[in-house]
């Protein structure tokens, strides 16, 4: 058994875990943070998206010990309160959702993609995001909402 500690959404953390415990599985199972989902398990779909001091990483994929003293931002951290973070808004303006199962993965993708700039054309947005799978379809929305706050972020 391990001790970790992580500042996950603001807040500290501390958990004794195997160290063959995934990031994603102390989220959902020690602390209770569900909006992360356990899509393929394999790191190939992206549903289990988080950011770990500001860098995306497919969450079951890391060990959460590999993670000890780092910050860990999951969807459930991305409001204010009560005020949407604005990938969020976009996602529900633009309907870049339909179950709704790679949306977590999705909108942290996306936070992140609009963090690191250089999204000059489409092409640029699908292949930023191309690890995030969605079995409905709603590429085309995504990348929509993705590029509404893109532009709303340059008017401003």
């Amino acid at each position: 058994m391990v001790d970790v500690t992580l500042v996950v959404n603001g807040g500290t953390e501390r958990l004794r875990v195997d160290p063959r415990v995934t990031l994603l599985d102390a989220l959902r199972e020690r602390l209770g943070m569900t909006g992360s989902k356990k899509g393929c398990d394999h790191g190939q779909c992206g549903a289990c998206t988080v950011h770990v001091d500001g860098e995306r990483v497919l969450s079951c994929l890391t060990l959460v010990a590999a993670t000890n003293r780092r910050r860990v931002t999951t969807v459930e951290g991305l409001a204010q309160g009560d005020k949407l973070h604005p990938v969020q808004q976009a996602f529900i303006d633009c309907d870049a959702f339909q179950c709704g199962f790679c949306t977590s993965g999705q909108l942290m993708s996306a936070v992140a993609v609009l963090r690191e700039g250089g999204l000059t054309s489409d092409e640029d947005i699908r292949e930023r995001m191309s690890g995030n799978l969605c079995r409905c379809g709603a590429y085309t929305n995504i990348a929509d909402a993705i590029k509404t706050v893109r532009a709303e972020r340059r008017t401003s």
